[in-house]
Order: structure tokens, then sequence, then C-alpha cells
């Protein structure tokens, strides 16, 4: 049960501070009434955060209680209650806890969002951003709906380019260990019989390269294999940060292939959250604030937020969108029609659609394509380890 750190004042005005285990802050507080003590702060103790919380909760078990979520909803069960069943029926000790928690905030006041917004390895961002939506639109059962769906579909791609991606990666390892293993046991043997032609200046400028790597890498290999660990988590450091984010996002639109695939889901899941919102008769300017979260890319985000300042001084979406250069020109002229004709909730639920449909296909080609580029990458950087070396011994056997 929670811990809450209070300060007080008793009947005859003395302060008393102290501990107290509650439910909840309302609890706590009605708790402090029965002892005859006016509450002036009430805050919770913040347990050491346990190792179950730093584990993250399955996809495709936590699509599974949003779907349960909403089927208890549309029942008539009301949320505290159906939160509490779903913490009860669970085995899984990281999801019983994250719900004991989403349960005792909810209970406390906070809105289903806020809760589940404490718990991101748990909670996706566009998730959260949907149920606050549902929320505040009046459509929660159909929000849970859409994440349960939109979940699994993650899942299943997920599982799929993992699946595809196993031996492309797998040769990535064994090309790089082999490689390696070349350069820093296999290469140095042929040092002494290129000296010769290093003191005519006769090696050929792609074994001196060859020759040079490998030394470095026998010379100072522990140090750029330790560089390399701290640059990752340099990097991992500054990714949480809100510029490291933006950097990231705006490095993934713009990757060759799979960069197109990236901006495609972020605009899709934009076009869909916006499109269910304006169903459901939320304002224009309301929607457009709650959907850009929904993207999962600052950059667009951004974007978005700069076309809801358009809006509101009476301009069409198309254009600022047009303008951002990240939307493709087929789904401006999509919007830009559907705002002329009235149905822009309909049109952007089937742009979303559309976008998902082929971007799957682009996923998958990409993917596929994925198995001979790493092998015609591996195979060319052997052919060069093997050219460098064979070349001095041609040279060496014309000269004979």
């Amino acid at each position: 049960m929670p811990e809450f750190s209070y300060i007080a004042r008793d009947t005859s005005g003395e302060k008393q501070s102290g501990t107290i285990e509650a439910a909840s802050h309302g609890e706590a507080v009605a708790q402090l009434g029965t002892r005859s003590l006016f509450p002036v702060e009430v805050a919770e103790v913040k347990a050491p955060t346990k190792r179950v919380f730093r584990r993250r909760v399955g996809g495709q078990l936590v699509a599974t209680t949003y779907g349960q979520l909403a089927a208890l909803l549309r029942s008539g069960v009301p949320l505290l209650r159906s939160v509490a069943i779903l913490r009860d029926q669970t085995s899984h000790p990281v999801l019983q806890e994250v719900l004991s928690e989403v349960h005792a905030r909810v209970e406390d006041g906070d809105t289903l969002a806020e809760a589940m917004s404490r718990h991101p390895r748990a909670f996706q961002e566009t998730a959260i951003s949907m149920v606050r939506a549902g929320g505040e639109g009046g459509f929660l059962e159909e929000a849970l709906d859409r994440i349960a769906g939109f979940t699994e579909e993650q899942e299943d791609l997920k599982a799929r380019t993992l699946g595809a991606l196993a031996y492309p990666i797998f040769l990535s390892f064994v090309g790089i260990a082999v490689v390696t293993g070349l350069l820093i046991f296999f290469v140095p043997n042929f040092e002494q019989i290129f000296a010769r032609l290093r003191e005519r200046n006769e090696l050929p400028w792609a074994t001196e390269a060859l020759l040079a790597i490998s030394g470095t890498l026998r010379s100072y290999g522990p140090l750029i294999a330790l560089a390399l660990v701290i640059g990752f988590f340099l990097l991992r450091v500054r990714l949480k940060t809100d510029a490291g984010r933006l950097w990231r996002d705006r490095w993934l639109i713009k990757l060759p292939i799979v960069g197109g695939v990236f901006l495609s889901l972020a605009v899709a899941r934009f076009c869909r959250v916006l499109g269910t919102l304006l169903r459901n008769g939320v304002p224009i300017l309301k929607a457009l604030q709650i959907s850009r979260d929904s993207t999962g890319n600052r950059v667009l985000s951004t974007a978005i937020g700069e076309a809801s300042e358009n809006i509101s001084s009476g301009e069409s979406l198309a254009a600022p969108l047009a303008a951002s250069g990240h939307f493709p020109r087929d789904v401006v002229e999509m919007v830009a029609v559907a705002e002329e004709s009235n149905t822009l909730d309909r049109v952007l639920i089937d742009i979303a659609d559309g976008l998902e449909r082929r971007t799957a296909r682009r996923l998958d080609l990409a993917v596929r394509l994925l198995e001979p580029i790493m092998l015609m990458i591996l195979a060319g950087i052997v052919m060069i380890v093997v050219i460098a070396l064979l070349l001095p011994v041609l040279k060496m056997s014309s000269t004979l």
C-alpha cells in the first residue's frame, strides 16, 4: 500500500508530521481527519523503484488488456472496477503492478490517460494520446478498441520484420567477426613478405591501407571497443533529451529506403487519430492538439503544431501541411479536397488505411532486399581484403 508523508495541525494548532499508509491521497486525508488532524501538506512517499518496473510489458499482452478494458466498459462496468478486474485476473507481475498503480491514480482523481502516462515502458505515447482523446470526446471504448487493433498489428509487423531480419543480422555478426579475425590474425603474417616492396615504395596503396587498418586494430583494438561502448551509452543518454529525440526523429525519416516507411507510419497514425476525433465531434483545433502527439515523431508534431496555429487564423489544414514538406503530396491533395467537401473525418481514416497497406508492402520489399544486399556487402569486403593481399604477390611474380 502506498505511504504518504504529511504535515498537519491538531485542534490546538500545533504542527505535527509523519507518515501514513493509505490506498490513495484522498484516503490519507480522510484518515488524518479521523485523528482530528487538519492536513497542511500530504504527499506520496516515492518508494525505490522495483526491478519489475524496469522491464517492459509485452505488446501483445498490452493489446489484449486494451481490448478487455474496452469490452468491460462497453458492458457498463465502471472504469475503476474494470481496472481492478484486469489487475486481479492477470498473472503477469509487471502488468499487475502497473495496473495497481493506474487504479490508485484514477481513484485519486487522475484521468486514465494521466495514470497511464506514468508508465511509458508499458503504454506507448500513441496509446496515451488516443485514450486522452477518447476520454475527452466520449468515445473511450472505441479508442481502446482502436489501440488494441493497432498494437496487435504493430506486434505482428514487428514479429514478421524480426523474423525476416534474423538471417541478415546473423550474417552481419558473422561477417564482422570474420573480417576482424582476418585483419587481426591473418593479414599481419604478410607484413614481412611485403617489407621489400614497401622499402622500394612499390607496395600498392590498397595493401598499404589494409596493413594500416590491421596494425591499428592490433594496437588500439581494446581502446576502440571501449570508445564504441562509451559512445553507445552517451548516445542513449542524449536520445532521452528533447533535443536528442528531435534529432533522432529527423534522422529516421531521412534514412534511405526505411525512412519513407517511418514517415508513412507516422502520417498514418496522425490521420487515423485526427479522423477519429473529428468523427466524434471534437473541434479541429482540439483534435490537432491531441493528435499531434500520436505521430511518434517530433518533426511531424512540430509541423502539425504550426498547422494548428495557421488554422486558428483562418487558413485551411492542407496548406501548412504541404508547406512543412513532410506530408506526401497525394495526402495533402486528398485533405484539401476533403476540406472543400466537408468529409475530412472520413477521408483521413481512408488515408490512414491506404498508407498502412502501402507501407506494409514497402516494408516487406525492403526486408526482402536486405538479405542479398548484406551478402553483397560482405562478399565485397572479403574481395577487397583478398585483392589487397594478392596485388603485391602478383607484382612480385611479374618482377621475377
